[in-house]
């Protein structure tokens, strides 16, 4: 593995680990806990006088959150448990993320670079779309959907033309356990159960962590196997 990808898994994990201690942090004080029950409790009423568009606008954000990396459904998840339960929450959590990166394959497979651009940075497309030229077994589309933040896969697995059968069922088999597990993070928060919030962040993160670290060892590997060097070409 390259300074650079251990460098940019470094930060990565700094950052989500310091989202998880700020989160944590909001729910052991008990100022901050009583404006976000407040807050909590003032969504709920909103949710409850609107049954149709309540779900249809998480949906909506769902979908949002996997095509765009500046927005997450994170912060509206526990309005939805509290709202709808776990088991509903589940299901539209999962089906919006499946919407949503559906949505951002077809943006790059048939409208290429020049709208995919409007949703993600070039200079972050590209280092991932040459670690991902070449791989589409199915294996490895599950683990690239797996080892890269949600907005990510869907534009540069439709640029590379990988058949959306093989990316749609990686996608729904990836986003799935995420989807319960960002319930089961909503839960902790609402219950303030410290202890399960920072083991379910904890591994989360290291999960991630870890499917990134292999599939870049792995495409490494296979780069250079599939490009001889300069001494091999004659």
């Amino acid at each position: 593995m390259s300074a650079e990808t251990r460098l940019t898994q470094t930060r990565r994990a700094a950052a989500l680990l310091l989202l998880l201690a700020a989160i944590v942090a909001l729910v052991s004080l008990d100022s901050t806990w009583r404006a976000i029950h407040a807050a909590i409790a003032w969504a709920d009423a909103i949710v409850a006088a609107h049954q149709v568009a309540g779900p249809a606008v998480f949906l909506v954000l769902s979908a949002l959150s996997a095509m765009v990396a500046f927005f997450s459904t994170a912060v509206v998840v526990p309005v939805a448990i509290d709202a709808w339960g776990k088991l509903l929450t589940v299901l539209l959590l999962w089906i919006g993320w499946l919407a949503g990166g559906m949505l951002s394959y077809c943006i790059g497979r048939y409208f290429g670079r020049g709208v995919v651009r409007w949703f993600i940075p070039d200079e972050t497309l590209r280092p991932y779309e040459e670690r991902a030229r070449g791989i589409a077994s199915f294996s490895h589309v599950l683990l690239f959907q797996f080892a890269l933040p949600s907005e990510v896969p869907g534009y540069v697995l439709g640029l590379l033309g990988v058949p959306f059968r093989i990316y749609a069922a990686a996608l729904a088999i990836t986003e799935l356990p995420f989807a319960i597990g960002a319930v089961y993070l909503g839960e902790s928060f609402l219950q303030r159960n410290i202890v399960l919030l920072l083991a379910l962040g904890v591994a989360g993160i290291g999960f991630t962590l870890l499917a990134a670290s292999v599939f870049h060892r792995l495409f490494a590997s296979t780069k250079n196997v599939a490009q001889p060097s300069d001494g091999d070409a004659g």
